[in-house]
This record gives C-alpha cells, structure tokens and sequence, in this order.
C-alpha cells in the first residue's frame, strides 16, 4: 500500500536564527503561507509556520522562550504574515524583529491581559468598563419594555415600515413586462 502524498503533513522544528533563511527557501520552491499559531509551552512559546503547495503542508516549528519572546518577521517574504506577527505579539508578547507593519501592541484592543501575555497593552481601567457597558447596552435594550408613560401616549413619530414591506412595495410599483415593451418602442 502507498502512502498518500496529500495526507503528509511534516513538522520540522527550527532555530529562529534560520528561519527566515528557511521560510524563503519555502517561498522559492512555490509554497504559500497558510497560517502562523502560537501556543504555550512548558519550554516557552512555541509558534507553528504552515505552508502549502499542491495539497501537502510543511510545517515548521520555533520554540522561543517566554520571558523575551523575539522572532525574526518573515514580512519580508511573505508580506501579509504582518497580521499573524501582529496577533502574536499582543497576545503572547513576541517581539517580531523589521516587522513591515507594525502596530505597536495595539492590534487588538483588550480590556484584560491576556493569560499568554500579561504584559499586553490593555486598555485604561476607565476605557475597559466603558466598552464593557457597550457590549451590555444591546442586550438591554432588546429587554426594556417600554414605560406606562410611553405605553399611554400614541407615539407622534411614524415607525418605519418593515424591509419586506417596503421591498414588496417597490416591486409591486415596478413596471410589468407590458410596459417595459413599450419603453423600447
């Protein structure tokens, strides 16, 4: 029986001193860049570069410790990485060296440090219950009935028409194939 090319999946594992010599040798051989993760560890954070030709994935491993968590960008090479080094820099506190676009920290704004990166920017205490009370309003405003003072007076504003209704309208006022026929005429 042979092996199936398309359910190979190889994971090598990597120094961050040759990654980026190994990313581009990738991109030279016609692999795409299908997703950067990040996870703890117990040896650090280990961050998982996937690639992508012809339906058989690479992947290739760099574990970098937790403490000052630096990386090369591969921005270089694969220009829209910026969004995955991005992500991993607010959320695990990896410093991702001539990152092309870099956002400081400030990708995600967070009310809480995350569990990966206490250090995250976060927002002022101020900010975060103020974003928390606009997350609540929604679901308070679906909930409030309304007052006995606005249950008694007939409100003066007229309420707008369903979006049914008012595609239905236009519909029906549209002109029929009779007179579309006639317009060429």
């Amino acid at each position: 029986m042979t092996e199936r090319k398309d359910l190979i999946q190889e994971i090598v594992a990597v120094e961050a001193s040759n990654l980026l010599e190994t990313v581009s040798d990738v991109k030279n051989d016609g692999y795409r860049l299908g997703q950067i993760c990040a996870t703890k560890t117990t040896d650090g954070i280990e961050v998982l570069y996937s690639f992508e030709k012809d339906v058989t994935l690479k992947n290739f491993k760099v574990t970098v410790g937790d403490r000052t968590p630096e990386l090369h960008s591969i921005t270089a090479v694969y220009w829209p990485a910026f969004i995955y080094e991005n992500e991993m820099h607010d959320l695990f506190g990896i410093t991702f060296k001539n990152l092309a676009l870099d956002y400081g920290g400030n990708f995600f704004k967070i009310a809480k440090a995350t569990p990966w990166n206490p250090n995250a920017v976060k927002a002022e205490p101020a900010e975060a219950e103020q974003a928390e009370a606009e997350q609540a309003e929604p679901a308070e405003a679906e909930q409030a009935e309304p007052s006995e003072a606005e249950q008694a007076e007939p409100s003066e504003t007229k309420q707008a028409e369903p979006a049914e209704a008012t595609c239905a309208k236009e519909r029906t006022d549209a002109p029929n194939d009779e007179e579309r026929k006639g317009d060429k005429n």
